[in-house]
């Protein structure tokens, strides 16, 4: 694309002072390269990327709770989009039904379930997110 919204969206956001950009992957390559170009836009327009979250990494079966890679990565996956870019993973978000459910129901993912990986992830994120920003 042309970037045009992006660009419209930092402008009308500048004067909130931001602290930079999360950007958000899911293991497939065509999503990855949408990511190496959004990277290269923040970089063009001095925002910070204070990091990459990897959404769907993995699907957790909600009966077993064991997780498994339903999206293979074909390219090294965000490990690889890392590495080449100096961006750090800030975490990894499961697909876990229990993410729809509490939306559906308007219930909190954090009190109904906050045992489960994808709670613990969000936690974990935001609290890294907290620390790159000095909250």
């Amino acid at each position: 694309g042309t970037s045009d919204e992006h660009l419209s969206i930092f402008n009308f956001m500048a004067e909130a002072g931001l602290d930079g950009a999360i950007i958000v992957t899911t293991p497939q390559e065509i999503s990855l390269q949408d990511v190496r170009k959004e990277i290269n836009f923040c970089r063009k327009i001095n925002l910070p990327v204070l990091g990459i979250v990897e959404n769907m990494s993995l699907f957790t079966c909600p009966k077993c709770h064991v997780s498994s890679v339903i999206l293979p990565t074909s390219s090294g996956g965000v490990e690889k989009l890392a590495q080449s870019t100096g961006v750090p993973i800030l975490g990894r978000l499961p697909l876990d039904p229990v993410v729809g459910q509490s939306c559906d129901e308007g219930t909190s993912l954090f009190q109904e379930f906050p045992e489960s990986k994808v709670a613990q992830e969000y936690t974990a994120i935001t609290t890294s997110v907290a620390k790159i920003i000095s909250l």
